[in-house]
């Protein structure tokens, strides 16, 4: 069979069919009178196998040692191909994020392209530094052009350093609901930290949609996430917070900032009157220890109302020595109060 006919045949080129026999791939099994090449079916198998293993992403050098050395051994050959494509396809569906999230801005000319651009890469600094100018840079940007908040999103999630995490955070306050969705998606992150992260980015969003999702972070499994969340709310008047607020005074953990925010929240009698007997139930737990007794009568002392004043009466008298003097200290500054 002649070049032209085994090109036909196998799909490869005549030129590309000439290469393989200039590295030794191929030789054809003879020449014609008048000095073509011949193929044999054995020559056009090669030629097959040399196109299967071409499509693995082998070289042709080692296509022609896998067909050759009887001692080759393709396990290794495989692996390394294996992370090779790994590592391709990583570098792939990074650029491909990049370009989603500048086709998301709607640049309206090259220019503002390169000022995404220019501003991504500056997020993925190693310099502390130009991370945070990028932060402050991306909201005059704004101006100019939409920021592709997912990404301030994921950098945020990511970033370890408080000065230039601060940055982000402000930066996407700025962006609204548009960055509650992709901050949200940290609260399912496996990792402590990232959590933490997204939840302090969610609470800095002054926005309906914000409020949402740190309703739900009330019920998360992370007691970091729950605290963050509850004392976020609590600034923002849902009462939903207080049963976590009261945790957090049981637990010491963050218990001022907590005790501060059951305050707002008693700011409606409503409110006053369930923060008050939540406070008082946990006070009557006999699970409760002594520095969380004196805490919880603590945070009754800015509780107003009846209900307040009646259990600090209570309390006066509790068994508990170190309770009973906190809360006829708090009685007496109630008494003396215009």
């Amino acid at each position: 069979m002649l070049i032209g006919d085994v090109a036909q045949r196998s799909g490869v080129s005549a030129r590309m069919l000439r290469h393989y026999e200039s590295l030794g791939l191929v030789r054809p099994s003879g020449r014609t009178d008048s000095g073509y090449r011949e193929y044999s079916e054995e020559n056009i198998r090669r030629i097959f196998h040399i196109e299967s293993l071409r499509s693995l992403g082998l070289s042709l050098s080692d296509v022609g040692r896998a067909l050759d050395d009887p001692g080759f051994a393709p396990a290794e050959l495989v692996d390394d191909l294996i992370h090779r494509t790994l590592d391709r396809i990583a570098a792939e569906t990074e650029l491909l994020t990049r370009l989603r999230r500048i086709g998301a801005a709607e640049p309206g000319g090259w220019e503002g392209v390169l000022r995404i651009v220019s501003l991504l890469q500056a997020l993925e600094s190693n310099n502390a530094g130009a991370r945070q100018r990028a932060a402050l840079s991306a909201v005059s940007a704004a101006e100019e052009t939409s920021v592709p908040v997912e990404a301030l999103a994921e950098a945020v999630l990511g970033e370890s350093d408080p000065n230039v995490a601060g940055a982000l955070r402000w930066a996407l306050a700025q962006s609204g609901e548009d960055a509650v969705a992709p901050l949200a998606k940290g609260l399912g992150s496996p990792e402590a930290a990232v959590r933490e992260r997204a939840v302090r980015s969610v609470a800095e969003l002054p926005t309906d949609g914000a409020t949402a999702v740190l309703r739900d972070a009330l019920a998360h499994p992370d007691v970091v996430v729950r605290g963050y969340a509850a004392l976020a709310l609590g600034e923002r008047g849902v009462a939903d917070a207080v049963p976590t607020l009261i945790d957090m005074i049981v637990g010491a953990r963050n218990d001022a900032d907590a005790a501060d925010a059951l305050s707002t929240l008693a700011a409606d009698p409503v409110s006053a009157d369930r923060i008050a007997t939540g406070l008082v139930d946990r006070l009557a737990l006999g699970t409760t220890g002594t520095p969380a007794r004196r805490r919880l009568t603590q945070a009754l002392a800015d509780i107003p109302g009846s209900t307040a004043s009646r259990a600090l009466a209570g309390l006066a008298r509790d068994d508990d020595r170190a309770v009973a003097l906190t809360a006829t200290y708090v009685l007496t500054l109630r008494d003396d109060a215009p």
